[in-house]
């Protein structure tokens, strides 16, 4: 396994300072946003595209630091019953895809998006509760009429490319489980996979370790990032909370640094069924822990991290050659 970061965390520096900060705190690989609601700060994929020179220069500043780019990231909702938002989010996707091909990258991040609850709607709805029978039939119209369509024909894109989709499974969005995850994986083919993020389940009640084993071999990209649930005000709020992230205090739950929402233990678990299940690729370090700062949580995400990080064993072991 190797040790990534999201370009995002040095979003107030040049793209050069960036990726040279990643690599001088001892990173292998960046994830780049680049579309939806991601920033274009450091990678704008029309511009890229259309000026050889620009893309160049762009993969030179990479080269230059010996770093691997783990994923593109293009974080937005294409399903937004708001056609602007949606168009515009729907292209950010297919560009990233044709910027991956041309730097020989294969993972796109992002969300499978929320539509409306009926064709006349301006704003997504997530629905969390089965009745009254309204809320079934919205969520059974948005699969059917929305979600299932739009990644299906999206899914050429990503033949075509030579890249995946990896679904980041996030509350507010229609793929926000495992077992959403995979019914989306198994409607559209293997284009869609996972961007297994430890945070976003951990205030679900989800046990990371265990999601890891049922999503297998359909994890293709990694964050690592904790969150912290605050049982105080859980007992008043519950978790689904719509405090701002900022009002850290009064909110039911928090994003975290990894090692400040969960011990040791529990990320050794997860690492350790990320072997079990075969993943060999990146821990990209995504930093949104509003109590710190993001070059510090940068830096203790990464001690932390190597200790609980596993190799993948070269050659065979003793036992195997016993046995």
């Amino acid at each position: 396994m190797k040790l990534g970061a999201f370009n995002i965390l040095f979003l107030d520096r040049s793209f050069a300072d960036c990726v040279a900060a990643i690599k001088q705190v001892g990173c292998d690989a960046i994830e780049i946003g680049a579309g939806g609601y991601t920033p274009k700060t450091h990678c704008n994929p029309a511009e890229l595209l259309a000026d050889r020179g620009k893309l160049r220069e762009f993969r030179r500043v990479i080269d230059e630091q010996g770093l691997e780019v783990s994923a593109i990231s293009c974080h937005g909702n294409p399903l937004h019953p708001n056609q602007d938002v949606s168009r515009q989010h729907a292209e950010d996707i297919r560009l990233c895809a044709q910027l991956a091909a041309e730097l020989g990258v294969v993972n796109l991040v992002g969300f499978a998006g929320c539509p409306g609850d009926s064709e006349t709607a301006t704003y997504p709805n997530w629905v969390t509760c089965p009745w009254p029978d309204d809320f079934s039939t919205v969520v059974n119209w948005q699969w059917e009429a929305k979600v299932i369509p739009f990644w299906t024909e999206m899914a050429e894109t990503l033949r075509e490319t030579g890249t995946r989709y990896c679904l980041e499974m996030h509350p507010g969005d229609t793929v926000y489980t495992p077992e959403k995850l995979l019914r989306l994986r198994e409607a559209v083919g293997p284009e869609v996979g996972c961007n297994f993020d430890p945070s976003h389940l951990f205030w679900q009640q989800i046990d990371p370790a265990a999601a890891v084993r049922i999503l297998g071999v359909a994890i293709y990209h990694v964050h690592m990032k904790d969150s912290k649930v605050d049982d105080f005000n859980v007992s008043r709020v519950s978790v689904l909370d719509t405090k701002p992230y900022t009002d850290e205090i009064n909110r039911g739950w928090i994003f975290r640094t990894v090692g400040y929402g969960h011990d040791e233990s529990v990320w050794r678990d997860i690492v350790s069924n990320l072997r079990l299940v075969g993943y060999d690729g990146v821990l990209s370090i995504e930093h949104e822990d509003s109590l710190m700062a993001a070059d510090e949580g940068l830096q203790k995400a990464i001690a932390f991290l190597r200790e609980v990080m596993i190799e993948k064993p070269r050659g065979k072991t003793w036992f195997e050659m016993e046995h």
